[in-house]
């Protein structure tokens, strides 16, 4: 899953939070801001001189703006220079609360942010035209609408008078050809957006009629991505919470669907000795080399809490200067070689190298939680099945 990594200023710290977002029933509560403050308390800082108090301060304003969602959820922002970078929604509060402030975002943050995010068109439609809204937002949450529009199809014989079974066919052949082309306009538009914006998903909802010939108009590449989805209409009185629960629930299954395809990839990589490695030592192996497409995580280890957050690794001045101890560091030229914790160390270089993070619950049964998609892999590259029964593995 490709992690989103915000502008940052030079050689700033950044700070990262990750925490449960869910507030009172009173909408004056203030129990976030209290957790942020329990949180800021106990900051240190990793492998940077100090805590911006500038950067905790944009924090705690940036919480204390109401977001206006209900239920539980979580939140990841990211700050840096006195400004808040990033701020996203997470459809399930974390396990735990977490703060850090270092060299990079925490990977593992962003990557969770990234999970919980799905691009997706929504296109309400009658026989008249449609209406389309654009969103990047977290599954199961209201986002705000990147883009939106309508279209008129333009061909007004939309009704078909009861005048008798023997009459008016023509009239009902109208009605029927201005369906269609009405149809044709908004898929037209449709393969517009979908091309120049390229949501993950299209829901599509409205009138039955005009959803089935608007699918019929759609070329094949677009159509596999259409979900259809009851509940939405373009007339007053539409069941906004019937409809919220059709996005999400299609959100979810995306999102399900995406995880479960990097893992398979990853299992027939690895069962096949091919571009794929499991275990800590190997992944640290593949990330100093820059090999790395996708980062594979266990819950428990991407956190909060992460295992990782335990352990320390060994690093220099550059994002995929790595290893389990300072001397294997001055064995390659570098002089000054500090010591943090092994998730930012490894968050760091899978930024570095432009990789994704995938956390998924099947990651649990790998050897130490953590394995590697590659991007090519070669003699040098660490066997499978070799490292699986390896006590190398558990070294970090």
């Amino acid at each position: 899953m490709h992690v989103p990594v915000p502008d940052l200023p030079a050689d700033a710290p950044v700070l990262t939070v990750i925490l449960d977002a869910t507030s009172g029933a009173d909408s004056r509560d203030t129990t976030v801001l209290h957790r942020w403050s329990d949180l800021r308390r106990a900051l240190t800082p990793e492998g940077v001189d100090a805590v911006p108090s500038v950067d905790c301060d944009a924090v705690t304003e940036a919480l204390g703006v109401p977001v206006h969602v209900r239920g539980e959820f979580g939140r990841v922002l990211v700050a840096a220079g006195g400004e808040v970078v990033l701020d996203r929604l997470l459809p399930e509060p974390p396990r735990a609360d977490r703060a850090v402030v270092s060299d990079r975002p925490h990977a593992f943050a962003l990557a969770r942010a990234a999970d919980a995010t799905v691009r997706y068109l929504l296109v309400t439609v009658d026989r008249a035209g449609a209406d389309f809204a654009l969103y990047d937002a977290p599954a199961g949450l209201t986002g705000e609408v990147e883009e939106s529009r309508t279209v008129e199809g333009g061909h007004d014989a939309l009704t078909k008078p009861n005048l008798g079974p023997l009459g008016h066919k023509r009239i009902d052949n109208r009605a029927e050809d201005s369906w269609e082309r009405n149809a044709e306009a908004v898929a037209t538009e449709l393969e517009r957006i979908y091309t120049a914006r390229g949501p993950e998903l299209v829901l599509l909802t409205g009138d039955l009629r005009a959803v089935a010939l608007v699918r019929e108009e759609l070329g094949r590449p677009v159509r596999e991505k259409v979900v259809e989805i009851s509940g939405g209409g373009r007339a007053e009185g539409v069941n906004a919470r019937a409809l919220r629960d059709q996005v999400a629930a299609a959100q979810t299954e995306l999102r399900s669907r995406r995880r479960t395809s990097t893992v398979e990839k990853f299992r027939q990589e690895a069962g096949r000795d091919g571009a794929a490695v499991s275990g800590a030592e190997a992944v640290l192996d593949v990330l100093r080399k820059g090999q790395v497409a996708e980062l594979m995580l266990a819950p428990d280890v991407a956190g909060p809490p992460s295992r990782l957050a335990k352990r320390s690794l060994w690093i220099g001045p550059g994002s995929l200067e790595l290893a389990r101890d300072a001397e294997d560091l001055h064995s390659l030229g570098v002089q000054n070689p500090r010591e943090v914790r092994a998730d930012l160390a490894i968050g760091r270089a899978v930024l570095e190298q432009g990789a994704g993070i995938t956390i998924a619950e099947e990651m649990d049964a790998v050897p130490d939680g953590v394995g590697a998609l590659l991007r090519w892999h070669d003699s040098g590259t660490p066997g499978e099945h070799a490292l699986a029964g390896s006590a190398d593995s558990r070294r970090v």
